[in-house]
């Protein structure tokens, strides 16, 4: 059940549950939970969860932030939304003022819901609300290099088991961790779909590759990721069999490629999608994908899709544990782009993999035992384990 907001900044779509309440008027027991959708990748992650915590009867107050491709995914995904500030660029003073300024948009909203718990992947602004109002909050992370929060470490932290402990929280007693990927928690929805190629025009002859561009705009951004992204679309635009779909991160990023490679582009080798498309039904259906991102990198490895990685900051845990698995290739000179990249087609199945990835019901137990008011104020440590049974309760394994 959701918290909706009536502004003209909320995202609409049916309500999942069939019911809507306002803030005046919940159910006196009823547990509220506030998300806070920082980034795209959170949109396909969290709506998982949402359906699941809206049939234990968790109310919800949702909100956004106007960063890349998330108003699109929410629009595309029909999910409601209160959309409070957008992108702040690269100067990391503008960042933290803007973060600021999205905390004080969001203080009337979340006064005036109240939540028990709140929960982001990374959420800055809603971090700060909540230790101004005293709202526990759950901050996920699954890559340790990212920027620390400092004063503003949250309550409780959820991550891959593959990040080692110490990384992330200096209280690893209140350290949750999950097995497997984050991409985990949506990729059993996932129903492959071939009307790509008519919505992309291209023919199933064509050798496809998606392509992700740098985050330029990151904190964590190397400019070597840049090189080597310009010189894989050298390499690519040389084989005529090849057809690039490239996905900027932004309608900045996109009129740039559109400005570099209009010649590539014209010549129908390189298509820069103009209106969203479902990100994974496009790797499913590529022969292969080359991202200088993290979370399109682990979708086709979670997928079983050939993928390598342009990124060129420091490599996390969990890619570095994908490599291992033989899932993921670092490209690191310009040289590996021809030496190490396999230009043939995908023996794809039919269908995914269907194995059991108990990530979602990990998160959603974990997000239900911290919303029972006797484990925000008793427990001391906890763990989830790889081994556990994902229809136990997480509860029973807070100590």
């Amino acid at each position: 059940m959701l918290i909706e907001e009536a502004a003209a900044s909320t995202v609409q779509r049916a309500d999942l549950a069939g019911k809507r309440t306002q803030c005046g008027k919940l159910v006196a027991k009823a547990k509220k939970l506030w998300i806070d959708i920082d980034n795209s990748p959170h949109v396909p992650f969290f709506l998982p969860i949402i359906d699941e915590l809206e049939k234990e009867g968790v109310q919800l107050l949702l909100t956004a932030r106007n960063m890349y491709q998330v108003c699109e995914l929410l629009e595309y995904f029909r999910l409601p939304c209160k959309v409070v500030g957008s992108h702040y660029g690269k100067n990391k003073a503008l960042k933290v003022i803007c973060n600021c300024l999205r905390a004080i948009q969001l203080l009337p909203t979340v006064i005036r819901c109240r939540p028990d718990l709140a929960i982001s992947h990374g959420a800055r602004a809603q971090q700060l609300v909540s230790k101004l109002l005293g709202i526990p909050t759950v901050m996920m992370h699954d890559y340790e290099h990212s920027t620390k929060t400092g004063f503003l470490e949250p309550d409780w932290v959820i991550m891959p088991d593959v990040i080692p402990e110490g990384l992330m929280s200096k209280k690893e007693e209140r350290v949750l961790r999950y097995p497997g990927l984050k991409e985990d928690v949506y990729i059993p929805r996932f129903k492959p779909d071939p009307a790509i190629f008519d919505q992309l025009g291209i023919s199933r002859d064509d050798l496809l590759v998606t392509l992700r561009p740098p985050a330029t705009e990151a904190h964590y951004h190397n400019p070597e990721s840049e090189e080597l992204f310009d010189e894989t679309v050298r390499y690519f635009a040389s084989k005529t069999h090849v057809r690039m779909v490239t996905l900027p991160r932004n309608s900045k990023q996109a009129q740039k490629l559109k400005e570099e490679w209009s010649d590539v582009i014209a010549s129908g080798r390189m298509i820069i999608p103009g209106s969203p498309v479902d990100g994974l039904n496009l790797i499913w259906f590529s022969d292969l994908v080359v991202s200088g991102g993290g979370t399109m990198n682990r979708e086709a490895a979670a997928l079983g899709v050939p993928v390598y990685s342009i990124f060129r900051g420091k490599i996390g845990a969990v890619d570095r544990y994908l490599v291992q698995q033989n899932r993921l290739v670092l490209l690191e000179t310009r040289s590996d782009i021809r030496t190490k990249i396999r230009l043939a087609r995908w023996n794809r199945p039919a269908q995914p993999e269907s194995r059991n990835r108990p990530v979602l019901q990990y998160l959603v137990n974990s997000i239900l035992s911290l919303l029972s008011d006797d484990v925000r104020r008793h427990a001391t440590k906890s763990t989830i384990e790889s081994g556990s049974d994902p229809h136990v309760p997480v509860r029973s394994n807070i100590r």
